[in-house]
């Protein structure tokens, strides 16, 4: 799935981790089973949280999901979900199956079809060696300094005993490690490779581990290894909508389709930015937009920032339109960046160095100023013949950038608006309105 060899990243740098680890290693066998399957990098999607393990997901041409530590099995799940199509492959270290412990044993007692590989280093290698669930009895680590007292979790064990179709256990040194991953790929339900690894920075050290007590480890535990459940169960997703097709009158997670009732005339790539603050409307806007474009026989994909704070701080969107499918999201420069508040400003000021004179900004008389090559369109909200309020203000401001930029007919953007929801069809229709007329 990388380019090049199977030890750079696809920009040619070594992996980053410490000399000796066995994530290596086991990205490795990831790649060489993925080579296997033939698996269509579209078809494929990457999940990882935190650790030293969430930076591995950078080295595949698939898509991928980076989130929180410990979650990482709740965003495969609903990708999986959303998508059965796909194949889902989550990455977690061993920390995460403990902060994650209920949705990794909900994921398994479902038989959800994703493939889980734990880089079981048996500490939390990024944050300082920390004791984890699977550090073994006895073994030193910086918050066990005289041993470790708990018994591990024996995380095969515990996910068979409640449903897992495929579990197997073994170590980064393992030959056959690629013909195991592949294996579980195809498996259509829950399945989870526990990977004994080496940490070098800090248990290693620490408890004088060579490959071969990694293994003596497991003996005197009594974790048995290799292939230790394969087991014909229903797939959930599936089960799930085949009780769903019984009773065709309720909902499903299946997509709503968008039917083109438009026509663009955009023949080239186009990337928007919109800049506000939480609570702004910002995403509801890009969405609209979005939305639109599908309307109007676009592709299009959006991608969002905002602060852990959700309720204070920035708000970013990102959306790219195409004629062509989009295989990615982000955008390095917008064509057109609307900037609605000081906070948005602050997070988008990296994209006016780089806009050109055919480039739109467009932003309030407040910030005029913005010093940029790009074509400034100011908003005036005075013009309005209604108050436009700061909920209304991001959709209005998109508007105006449809508007002015044409890269659809501004009838797609009300059409948006009329298929969403109710309670917001006659707000958004004069937000509409109102953003045409604001435009000097």
């Amino acid at each position: 799935m990388k380019q090049g060899p199977l030890s750079t990243y696809r920009n040619d740098l070594p992996y980053p981790f410490c000399p000796g680890c066995g994530h290596g290693p086991i990205l490795d066998s990831l790649d060489r089973a993925l080579v296997k399957l033939q698996a269509d990098p579209a078809r494929v999607v990457i999940v990882s949280d935190i650790g030293c393990s969430g930076l591995s997901d950078q080295f595949f041409s698939t898509s991928v999901f980076h989130g929180l530590h410990g979650r990482s099995i709740t965003y495969a799940s609903g990708i999986k979900l959303a998508r059965p199509d796909l194949d889902v492959i989550v990455i977690m270290g061993d920390g995460g199956t403990g902060i994650g412990g209920t949705h990794l044993m909900n994921a398994a007692r479902r038989n959800i079809g994703i493939t889980v590989l734990v880089m079981n280093n048996l500490n939390f290698g990024m944050t300082g060696g920390q004791h984890s669930t699977t550090t073994p009895s006895g073994a030193f680590t910086s918050t066990t300094p005289t041993g470790n007292l708990e018994r591990p979790l024996d995380i095969c064990a515990t996910l068979g005993a409640i449903g897992a179709s495929y579990l197997y256990r073994g170590t980064s040194f393992d030959k056959d490690l690629p013909d195991r991953i592949e294996e579980a790929i195809r498996t259509e339900g829950f399945s989870l490779l526990d990977i004994w690894e080496m940490c070098t920075a800090h248990y290693v050290p620490a408890n004088k581990v060579t490959r071969k007590s990694l293994l003596t480890c497991m003996e005197v535990l009594k974790f048995a290894t290799g292939v230790l459940q394969k087991r014909d169960a229903p797939e959930f997703t599936a089960a799930y909508r085949q009780a769903r097709a019984a009773h065709p009158g309720q909902s499903t997670v299946s997509p709503r389709p968008i039917a083109p009732q438009f026509q663009a005339d955009l023949d080239r790539r186009f990337n928007v930015t919109v800049a506000g603050s939480a609570g702004g409307k910002v995403r509801s806007a890009a969405r609209l937009a979005g939305h639109a474009a599908i309307l109007s026989d676009l592709w299009a994909a959006q991608r969002d920032d905002y602060p852990i704070t959700v309720k204070s701080g920035h708000s970013l969107s990102e959306l790219i339109l195409s004629r062509e499918e989009i295989q990615f999201t982000g955008v390095k420069k917008p064509d057109a960046l609307l900037i609605l508040t000081e906070d948005g400003l602050k997070k988008a000021a990296r994209f006016l160095p780089k806009m050109l004179e055919d480039d739109g900004v467009f932003t309030l008389p407040a910030f005029a100023g913005v010093e940029t090559a790009a074509r400034v369109h100011l908003l005036d909200p005075a013009r309005a013949s209604r108050r436009v309020s700061r909920t209304d203000t991001a959709v209005a401001g998109m508007a105006a950038l449809v508007k002015q930029t044409g890269i659809y007919p501004i009838e797609a953007l009300e059409e948006a608006a009329r298929q969403g929801r109710a309670a917001y069809v006659d707000s958004t229709l004069e937000a509409i309105k109102a953003g045409l007329e604001m435009l000097r």
